[in-house]
């Protein structure tokens, strides 16, 4: 009879070894421009031309077997092309932080010593709060929503958290992400292995550069092909694989407004920061509609902030179809269950119309921001209990 549970005594470095050793051909990356170090490069701009087009199956595609069988990593130079939004939102964590910093509350880190970085926790309500207009104006990219959904397919949550490393920062211990890899060895042990594998197809990783990152900055070292390893979650502690991750993971420097993306699988750890300046990320938590996000939104509060910004934009033609999507991919939720089936009962098909359905058929119909916002609570409490 077939095993599917493991315990951490059972991992192999060989097994991984093998695994992480494999090679990149360019013949499987034909919309990629560059491959560096077995990392596969986009430029933004190419991957926004293709969107639209019949060949956008082709690339989401190659994106999903890159990070799922392939090394696992995606690099996106310019994913933003206007770098004043990247500045805008960089100006606006800072302010945040400098609030935060007055307050007596405790923040932690996942994987570095507490009070070594400088974190925002549920940056994206709080960008939202700050300064709507600067929010969509960052969030409108269609490449960011492209990518999420080649990984998870559509109805995606999006979070993030800003990260600050300071000069002589640190680097951080190699480690695998979210859900499983926040989890102890012996929790992790429980879980069959079909689930273990499964779980890193419920998240995305991802990380915006806010100011130029050169290696010496201490962008994240990054070990291509990790995330195929069947047991990593049990494995990730464990000092053999912990030296394996130091003599062989690898590390591209990053330009202000590139973007990385990867599997939660992946060994990962952002690395030391020698320069004289903050290395500054966003570091993007993109999870399945069928699985839980990271961190509680209030999205309701984010959807009335956004909605008259998009109503504005679109009347006055300032936004494609494609950013207005973008943006409420970002915040919305777009999936129809938890729900109340007695009071949001489905009216046609099998599914209750979703809160991104609503802004959409708000926004065709330029429904006032009075009537969208009392519809909006209106579908809210028929999901409650």
């Amino acid at each position: 009879m077939q095993r599917h549970f493991f315990n951490a005594d059972e991992i192999n470095i060989s097994e991984f070894a093998a695994l992480c050793s494999q090679t990149v051909s360019s013949q499987d990356y034909k919309f990629s421009v560059d491959i560096q170090q077995r990392v596969v490069i986009y430029e933004g701009e190419h991957i926004q031309a293709l969107i639209s087009t019949q060949q956008a199956f082709d690339l989401k595609s190659e994106l999903h077997h890159c990070i799922k069988d392939g090394p696992g990593i995606v690099v996106v130079r310019q994913a933003f092309q206007d770098l004043k939004v990247i500045d805008r939102a960089t100006e606006i964590f800072k302010e945040i932080i400098e609030e935060e910093k007055t307050s007596d509350q405790h923040r932690g880190d996942h994987f570095a010593k507490v009070g070594e970085n400088e974190r925002i926790w549920n940056a994206l309500q709080k960008f939202c709060e700050r300064d709507p207009e600067a929010f969509v104006a960052y969030y409108n990219n269609p490449v960011l929503r492209f990518i999420s959904e080649a990984w998870l397919g559509p109805f995606y949550q999006l979070t993030s958290q800003v990260n600050i490393i300071k000069p002589g920062g640190q680097a951080q211990q190699p480690h695998r992400d979210y859900h499983l890899g926040f989890q102890d060895d012996a929790i992790v042990a429980e879980f069959p292995i079909a689930s273990q594998i499964f779980s890193q197809l419920l998240t995305l990783q991802g990380a915006v550069a806010h100011t130029e990152m050169n290696t010496s900055a201490g962008p994240t070292l990054l070990l291509p092909f990790s995330q195929q390893y069947p047991l990593g979650y049990l494995a990730w502690r464990n000092p053999e694989f912990i030296d394996y991750f130091s003599q062989n993971a690898v590390q591209l420097p990053l330009k202000k407004g590139d973007a990385v993306f990867f599997s939660p699988a992946l060994f990962h750890a952002g690395g030391n920061n020698t320069e004289s300046s903050d290395r500054i990320a966003n570091l993007l938590q993109v999870s399945s509609a069928f699985g839980k996000p990271m961190e509680s939104v209030d999205r309701s509060k984010m959807t009335k902030l956004i909605y008259p910004l998009l109503l504005a934009g679109k009347q006055a033609k300032l936004f494609s179809p494609e950013e207005t999507k973008s943006v409420c991919s970002s915040v919305v939720d777009g999936y129809s269950f938890p729900t109340n089936l007695d009071l949001d009962s489905p009216l046609a098909g099998s599914t209750p119309e979703t809160v991104q359905g609503l802004i959409e058929r708000a926004l065709n119909e330029e429904w006032p921001i009075e009537r969208f916002c009392e519809g909006l609570d209106e579908a809210t409490k028929r999901r409650l209990a």
